[in-house]
């Protein structure tokens, strides 16, 4: 395999940045579902307050996944700028383009990923 080239890095810089910028109005956007849910009976009926209570435990849940990814991709950005972006943390192989391409994040190759989720 070879390092990635001027033009890789500049389309992944791309990919990371406009991804920030969706992460960034997503966790905006879902501010309003995590709010706290108002629990007045005279309101809403009990499994209307159930599901709002789901709906805003699936925001946090969401919120989290968004924040998470967003630190990824702050890091992949770090590298990037370092010229260190596309090689695994854990081995330091380089991460193949096409996994790149799927997940532009990745901080693992794909193998040394499976290996951490067994």
């Amino acid at each position: 395999m070879q390092k990635l080239t001027d033009k890789q890095f500049d389309h992944f810089r791309d990919m990371l940045g406009h991804l920030r910028i969706e992460l960034r109005e997503l966790l905006d956007l879902s501010t309003d579902a995590s709010r706290t849910v108002v629990l007045d009976q005279t309101m809403v009926g009990r499994l209307s307050r159930m599901d709002a209570l789901q709906q805003q435990q699936m925001s946090h849940a969401s919120r989290a996944a968004y924040r998470k990814r967003l630190v990824a991709v702050e890091q992949a950005l770090r590298l990037l700028d370092d010229g260190e972006y596309g090689w695994c943390e854990q081995c330091g192989e380089l991460i193949y383009t096409r996994r790149l391409e799927i997940k532009p994040e990745s901080a693992r190759c794909i193998g040394c990923q499976q290996l951490s989720e067994t």
